[in-house]
């Protein structure tokens, strides 16, 4: 009996070299995020603000009972400025020891993105640091950033 094949007839290396992303938009850019770190999807929820945070520190919120922070990568990232619209959403991150949400334009799809479409990320990239960026992918016709979370959210991740 051939181990190398599921049930369904798929080989299982193939499988293996897919990187399963939540796809985003801020602007006209797409970026992308492994599924594994979402909690979830909500709508925008009214933020309390904190005095002295970073620019890129909306503040608080309470999602059922959790006090989770909420990271605007916009200002983060230095991208101009938009105002919030129906399409908005807050992305509720789970990571080793930490528990964030960020504001994104808009939320597209879950893509499976073969490992073979990914590149390295140049050291620059439109205004975005490249030591953000996990990679970028080549899909039909857009790029998608991958964004790297160690990097971008490491300094408040326990150790």
């Amino acid at each position: 009996m051939e181990m190398t094949k599921r049930s369904n007839g798929s080989d299982w290396e193939a499988e293996a070299a897919v990187d399963q992303q939540i796809l985003f938009r801020m602007g006209n850019e797409y970026y992308g995020l492994s599924i594994s770190l979402v909690r979830e999807i909500i709508k925008p929820l009214p933020i309390t603000r904190f005095p002295k945070s970073p620019p890129y520190v909306e503040g608080v919120i309470d999602l059922r009972g959790r006090i989770l922070p909420i990271i605007n990568l916009r200002k983060m990232f230095d991208l101009e400025p938009m105002e919030e619209t129906d399409d908005t959403r807050f992305v509720d991150l789970q990571m080793d020891g930490l528990n964030i949400g960020i504001i994104v334009d808009a939320v597209s799809e879950v893509m499976n993105i073969p490992e073979s479409l990914i590149e390295p990320a140049p050291p620059i990239i439109a205004g975005v640091e490249g030591k953000y960026l996990h990679g970028i992918a080549r899909l039909n016709d857009k790029l998608i950033m991958l964004l790297d979370v160690d990097e971008i959210f490491g300094q408040w991740k326990k150790k």
